[in-house]
């Protein structure tokens, strides 16, 4: 009994830990202030780089998106790096203002294809925009892009992306865990001084930086956490746009939620381990920003956490009703921290409906975590398309 008794404390400071956390930063959220974007007088060249692993259904739209923009033709290209599509496909990109870069790789990853892609298009550029197939911006992304870039010191953009697509209750809830990331692991952050999270697309680098910083990344798997943790360690900041939007494509089957999921738990767990070994040096220097990220590769994912804290309640309320009290306390305080970071647009019937995914999407999780095994040795492809 003495044994439990210490095992449930353990488990109660760690999950505190994790709630405050969260708490924490979804308040800070709702206390940043706007920021003031001026016209820059410098036109930067730019150039827009897409990863296209068996795309074909949705690289035109993002294309036609990015030839839509309210800046000089002349002063961006259009970088497609086709991996393993239809020659169809290709076709048709060639005919369009477009650089076609095709490769083909025994194991393909995203970092490959980047570094492939930045070697052949050389160093011209300014500024170097990462986006995803499924991706689509507006016509004001580069301009504001490029005025952000004006200011002293950036070299390191997140854009705020969020759902193009709430078609199935699974997507709904994927976008609304997107802008919980948001609110949270960006925009809280951002408030706080502390840099914001990269996600894997809609970044943005200064070109020299980025194609430095990749020639290091080796990353099979969550190549944003192997970027994002490498250049913080440098002493880099990641800057956040909450109104400069990318739409990216939301997850409509469990099959490819539990796949993704399990990509990004492997990613995490494989990160904490890679970069934890740093923290004393980077305590040393006080690199606060360093020793941030690396806490957040160490905290239990929300779901996962939200489920376990229920669990736990639900037990202890049938065997001794003041244990519970404290966890039911913590998971209403986690339940209002998740509530304050999703936007007032997303709380809708359609988010209540969706809720009832919930605990199959927590059995997946949790099954995931005794699923991670190779999962960040193998590239784990996502497909797109909306059904």
């Amino acid at each position: 009994m003495v044994v439990l008794h210490w095992l449930e404390i353990i488990l109660f400071v760690v999950a505190v830990l994790n709630v405050v956390y969260l708490l924490m930063f979804s308040i800070a959220s709702h206390l940043h202030l706007e920021r003031n974007s001026s016209l820059s007088s410098v036109t930067k060249r730019i150039a827009i780089l897409i990863p296209a692993y068996k795309e074909d259904r949705v690289i035109m739209e993002c294309v036609a998106s990015c030839m839509n923009q309210n800046y000089p033709t002349d002063k961006y290209d259009i970088v497609v790096i086709s991996d393993r599509m239809k020659e169809g496909t290709d076709q048709i990109l060639l005919s369009l203002p477009v650089k076609l870069v095709n490769v083909h790789f025994e194991n393909s990853t995203k970092a490959k294809a980047l570094n492939f892609a930045m070697d052949q298009i050389g160093d011209l550029y300014d500024i170097a925009v990462v986006l995803d197939a499924d991706n689509v911006i507006y016509a004001d992304f580069l301009q504001n892009i490029n005025n952000f870039f004006s200011a002293p010191g950036v070299r390191i953009v997140q854009a705020h992306r969020k759902a193009k697509n709430l078609n199935t209750n699974l997507s709904v809830l994927d976008a609304v865990s997107e802008e919980i990331n948001n609110s949270i692991f960006r925009l809280g952050h951002a408030t706080m001084g502390l840099s914001a999270a990269l996600i894997g697309s809609g970044m943005v680098f200064n070109y020299t930086l980025f194609k430095e910083i990749m020639l290091s990344i080796n990353a099979v798997g969550g190549f944003d956490r192997a970027l994002e943790l490498s250049l913080i360690k440098e002493g880099e900041k990641i800057y956040y746009l909450q109104d400069v939007d990318v739409l990216d494509e939301k997850v409509q089957s469990h099959a490819n939620f539990s796949d993704q999921r399990r990509r990004w738990l492997s990613a995490q767990l494989h990160y904490l381990v890679e970069f934890i070994a740093d923290v004393p040096n980077a305590i040393k220097k006080g690199n606060w920003d360093f020793c941030d990220k690396v806490f957040q590769q160490m905290s239990i994912p929300r779901i996962i956490l939200l489920g376990v804290i229920f669990i736990i309640s639900l037990v202890f309320s049938f065997i001794k009703w003041t244990m519970a009290l404290k966890w039911w306390i913590l998971f209403l305080i986690l339940v209002l921290a998740l509530f304050l970071a999703i936007p007032r647009t997303l709380l809708n019937k359609r988010l209540f409906v969706a809720l009832f995914e919930l605990p199959y999407s927590f059995l997946l999780m949790f099954c995931n975590l005794f699923r991670l095994k190779g999962a960040n040795k193998k590239f784990i492809h996502t497909s797109h398309g909306v059904k």
